[in-house]
C-alpha cells in the first residue's frame, strides 16, 4: 500500500491506499487472521467494532471470511441511545452489514437494552456484558476531527471518569453537549487493554486530525484519541 508521508510514534504503523475497499479488505484479512490465532489458543475470541460509514466495507468483507464466528462474541466500542432501526443506530448497521453471511453465526452482545436513558439502562448493559472475557481480543477504533474516538467526547462532562486508567467500570453513560444523541461507551482501561488495536480512517481530514493528535501526545483529555496512539497500533487509512 502506497503510504502518507507522516512521522509516527513508536510502534504505530500506518498502512494506506488510494482505494478505500483495499484498505477496508487488507483490515478485514488482518483482523481475520489475528482473529483465527486467537481461536486456536482460547474458547473465545471477542471483537470490538465501531460505527459510521467507514468501516462498512471492512464489515461486508470481513463477514465473508471462513472462521468458527460461533466463538466469537461482537459488539460496539460505544453506540448512540437511540432504539434498533433508527438511522443513527449503529448496532443496526453491525447487525446488517457484519453479521451477516458467514458471521452470522457470531454472538452480537448488544450496547443497547431498554430504558429511557444510558444511565437507566446501565444495569443492563452490564448484565448483558457480564460473560465478556478481558482483555479485549481485537478493537476497531475510528476518530472523529475533534479527535474523539468511540464516545470518549473531549466536551462531555463524564470524560474523566471514563478516562480514568483506575476505573473498573466497564461501560459509562456519555452526554457530550456537541451531540445530537446521549450515548454509552466502553471506558478507556477495557479499550486500551486490547490484544490488538486498529485505527481506522477514511479522508484527508482525518489524516490532519491524526498529524495534530500526534503533535500534542500528552494532552489526553483534548483529543483523546491519543490515548491510544501507542505502540502496537495500526492505523489503516485512505482518502
Amino acid at each position: 500500500m502506497k503510504m502518507p508521508d507522516m512521522p509516527l510514534p513508536d510502534g504505530v504503523t500506518l498502512e494506506s491506499g488510494e482505494d478505500p475497499q483495499e484498505v477496508a479488505e487488507a483490515l478485514a484479512a488482518d483482523v481475520a487472521r489475528f482473529l483465527v490465532q486467537r481461536l486456536e489458543r482460547a474458547d473465545r475470541a471477542s471483537l470490538v467494532v465501531s460505527g459510521g460509514s467507514t468501516p462498512l466495507p471492512f464489515f461486508r468483507a470481513l463477514s465473508q471470511v471462513d472462521l468458527d464466528w460461533s466463538r466469537v462474541d461482537v459488539l460496539l466500542a460505544d453506540e448512540r441511545w437511540v432504539p434498533e432501526g433508527d438511522p443513527a443506530s449503529n448496532t443496526t448497521l453491525v447487525r446488517e452489514n457484519l453479521l451477516q453471511n458467514k458471521a452470522a453465526d457470531a454472538n452480537f452482545l448488544s450496547l443497547k437494552q431498554v430504558g429511557a436513558t444510558p444511565e437507566e439502562g446501565l444495569p443492563r448493559v452490564r448484565s448483558a456484558l457480564a460473560g465478556l472475557k478481558l482483555p479485549l481480543d481485537v478493537l476497531i477504533l475510528g476518530m472523529g476531527n475533534d479527535g474523539h474516538t468511540a464516545s470518549l467526547f473531549p466536551d462531555a462532562p463524564e470524560l474523566p471518569d471514563a478516562m480514568d486508567l483506575e476505573s473498573r467500570d466497564l461501560v459509562l453513560a456519555m452526554n457530550p453537549p456537541s451531540q445530537a444523541q446521549q450515548r454509552i461507551t466502553l471506558t478507556r482501561p477495557v479499550l486500551a487493554g486490547a490484544r490488538y488495536t486498529a485505527l481506522h480512517l477514511k479522508g484527508n481530514d482525518k489524516l490532519d486530525t491524526l498529524a495534530a493528535a500526534m503533535a500534542r501526545p500528552e494532552a489526553i483529555m483534548a483529543m483523546p484519541v491519543r490515548a491510544f496512539l501507542k505502540p502496537g497500533l495500526k492505523v489503516f487509512w485512505s482518502p
